[in-house]
């Protein structure tokens, strides 16, 4: 560290004016606006005391930090006397650092002291003694983090220069203030930093998921399919997916793992991966599910975490749907003027219970009938509040109008007016929850 023995170099306080207060106020009022918008540490200190300056004149002092450091050791982070300016937030390693002496102690004792006879109190060999010669009181102050004092702020005055001891409690608030203040912009661009690599991760995350879902959409004589997946985060837990099976049946799933976000997408894939894991599995559809609910209870649902699932085996041929439905919400069936339930004896989500057999019914279809697969983000997808305690939800109603208008042909533009009914509803907020529609007209 390069230094000079230039007592009157750089900053620190030495007097404050005692202006008429408007003019006190209007120099205080400029400073907060100075620093309104600063973000970096360092340009906010310096911002402050350029600003401050007409009110508190600023002559010798130290800084320290023990922050990160083994009790006595700490660093100077500032001082009067050093030669060149050094960022205590990116030129850590260029900083002093010290054990002991004065300094230490007053630092490790974690509360303010005045002292007048400072050339009495420095030792000799006190590690840190150039910093403090020449300078016959200090006025050292402390800046807590719960309850013990993190930095230091210790003030030199020369022979012959005194300051106001009314005025200590306000200087020393001053200066506890401003440095908690620093800290804080300190932790927010931590915060920011940290929120940034999340997101980039989630991002991540969410590109994985999506890449799991079908690069597109199967080609079925006699039938039109269109499809819609939207997640309430970066990733999230619906999904849906076909399966080519023999004869040229194929194999309709669709699931919704409980909860959001990254886990919700993790445990999405684990369920995409089995399914995927076993050939020949996908038919019966009672047999599907009861594979991916014995291997997901067994290894990987805890803590309540559960999937409801849809699995239907549709055979263009005969036109006949077989369907098994752990825990999901039926689809709709669009016939004529009519819109019917595919309830069928459901059993419970996957996961959950080890050994639960499920079910299996059939529907025969016919030309014109539309069905709707959908996760519960879709009905569940809330009106703004106003107001009022209970928020209104999309639901069946809506979606079942919806279903009677759409036209054959159309089943891209279906799936796209229920999206756009549902975001209106919700007056574009962002969803609450993941949101999938698989829409299959038989022509």
């Amino acid at each position: 560290m390069n230094v000079e023995p230039d007592a009157e170099r750089g900053y620190d306080v030495h007097m404050i004016r005692r202006l008429p207060w408007e003019e006190e106020l209007a120099i205080v009022d400029r400073t907060m606006k100075a620093i309104s918008g600063i973000t970096d540490p360092e340009e906010l200190v310096n911002a402050y005391w350029t600003n401050i300056a007409d009110l508190i004149t600023i002559k010798n002092y130290v800084a320290l930090s023990r922050r990160d450091i083994e009790s006595p050791g700490y660093l100077m982070t500032r001082s009067s006397r050093f030669v060149e300016d050094l960022n205590p937030w990116t030129q850590r390693d260029q900083l002093p650092r010290f054990s002991g002496g004065l300094l230490g102690g007053l630092l490790y004792a974690s509360q303010p002291e005045v002292i007048r006879d400072l050339p009495n109190r420095l030792a000799p060999d006190d590690p840190a003694r150039f910093y403090l010669e020449g300078f016959q009181s200090a006025l050292a102050m402390p800046q807590y983090e719960n309850g013990q004092a993190m930095n230091m702020t210790v003030l030199l005055f020369p022979e012959g220069q005194d300051f106001d001891p009314q005025m200590i409690p306000m200087i020393y608030l001053q200066s506890g203030l401003f440095g908690r203040g620093t800290q804080n912009q300190v932790l927010k661009n931590q915060l920011g930093s940290a929120l940034k690599n999340l997101d980039r991760e989630l991002q991540t995350v969410g590109e994985i998921q999506q890449s799991l879902l079908p690069e597109s959409l199967p080609e079925i004589p006699g039938f039109e399919l269109a499809a819609y997946y939207q997640t309430s985060a970066r990733a999230g837990g619906d999904y849906y997916d076909f399966f080519p099976l023999e004869n040229g049946a194929w194999g309709l799933f669709i699931a919704d793992v409980a909860g959001h976000g990254t886990p919700a997408a993790v445990l999405m894939a684990i369920t995409h991966a089995i399914a995927h894991a076993k050939p020949r599995t996908h038919t019966p559809p009672a047999a599907l599910l009861q594979y991916l609910n014995d291997r997901l209870a067994k290894a990987y649902t805890r803590g309540g975490t559960f999937v409801t699932a849809f699995y239907a085996v549709l055979d263009p041929v005969n036109r006949t749907l077989i369907y098994s439905r752990a825990g999901h919400n039926p689809p709709r069936l669009a016939r004529g003027n009519h819109v019917i339930s595919i309830d069928g004896d459901g059993g419970l989500p996957l996961g959950i219970l080890c050994g639960q057999e499920y079910r299996q019914e059939s529907i025969q279809l016919e030309p014109g009938d539309l069905l709707l697969l959908y996760t519960d983000g879709v009905t569940e997808a809330m009106a703004p509040l106003r107001g009022a305690t209970r928020r209104d939800l999309f639901g069946l109603e809506r979606l079942d109008a919806l279903l009677s208008n759409c036209k054959p042909g159309t089943m891209l533009e279906c799936v796209d007016n229920i999206r756009a009914s549902v975001n209106g509803f919700a007056e574009n907020a962002m969803p609450n929850d993941d949101q999938t529609l698989i829409a299959i007209r038989c022509l």
